[in-house]
């Protein structure tokens, strides 16, 4: 539990650190902008729970040592930084383009948290074909070689595994990425308020997965919350076709609301069930 603890105020410092960035976008661009930020926070910290489930599973299934799984998130977070500039620069353009879009990204949220709420059968990531087409491609040693990615025998480089495992995590960020992205223009459109709203939240994922890493099974049922946030982004957007308007403020308390029910139910039930 002493490493728990630990990651929970590395958690608490960057969530800190993100409501000081928030209030700094208060003094310098206004309340409203303020409000923008936190509300793309808090959607990308929250969709962000189903994604670092996602993790746990992929270093459970390669039995990924905890300091390799350190080296993993690290590099991972510094691609996710990168990719998403990249994905929201040229979201926020086709948005601005064309504001048509959002009805259809709000379309798929949707149907996307509907999906969550189906009991689907666990994949294994050993049959993932982001590892096999690595493998094809990359030179690779048969086995892991600690927390290296890269080694040399006889003279020649060669990949581990471990590397395969760090493309299949920065993948599963960019699929993670088409819902989380377009979730946050359902509170804004300007680029440095998205593109910083998400990196405060990435900051947090390394630590924050740690934490559920050992109390998994006491938010089993987040997944649920999240399916509702997603769904309630989704309406936010689509109904704007019809003028339905959601303000910020309103859809902070919602998320908030959503996530804190599903935290307690899942404690709750978790408790239960073990007993």
């Amino acid at each position: 539990m002493k490493d728990v603890f630990k990651s929970l105020k590395w958690v608490a410092f960057w969530m800190a650190l993100a409501v000081l960035s928030g209030l700094a976008v208060w003094y310098f661009m206004g309340s409203q902008k303020a409000l923008e930020f936190y509300g793309g926070y808090l959607i990308e910290m929250s969709l962000s729970m189903d994604n670092l489930f996602v993790f746990i599973s992929i270093f459970m299934s390669y039995g990924i040592k905890e300091h390799a799984q350190h080296r993993v998130l690290s590099y991972g977070i510094a691609g996710a930084i990168v990719l998403r500039f990249i994905f929201i620069f040229f979201g926020v353009k086709i948005v601005t383009m064309f504001e048509w879009i959002l009805y259809i990204f709000g379309a798929i949220l949707i149907i996307n948290g509907i999906k969550m709420f189906k009991e689907e059968e666990e994949k294994d990531p050993h049959e993932s074909r982001i590892i096999r087409a690595v493998a094809k491609v990359l030179p690779m040693t048969e086995s892991f070689e600690g927390e290296k990615f890269l080694v040399k025998r006889n003279g020649k480089r060669l990949f581990t595994p471990l590397f395969a495992v760090l493309c299949l995590i920065e993948f599963s960020d960019i699929l993670f990425a088409i819902d989380s992205v377009p979730a946050v223009f359902s509170v804004s459109t300007d680029l440095l308020i998205v593109y910083s709203s998400n990196i405060f939240a990435i900051l947090g994922l390394r630590q924050l997965y740690f934490v559920l890493e050992h109390l998994q099974e006491r938010f089993a049922y987040v997944k649920y919350g999240v399916a509702i946030i997603l769904m309630f982004t989704g309406v936010k957007l689509a109904g704007l076709i019809v003028g339905l308007h959601i303000s910020i403020p309103i859809s902070i308390g919602v998320i908030i609301g959503v996530l804190v029910i599903s935290i307690i139910l899942s404690m709750i039930l978790s408790k239960k069930r073990a007993s």
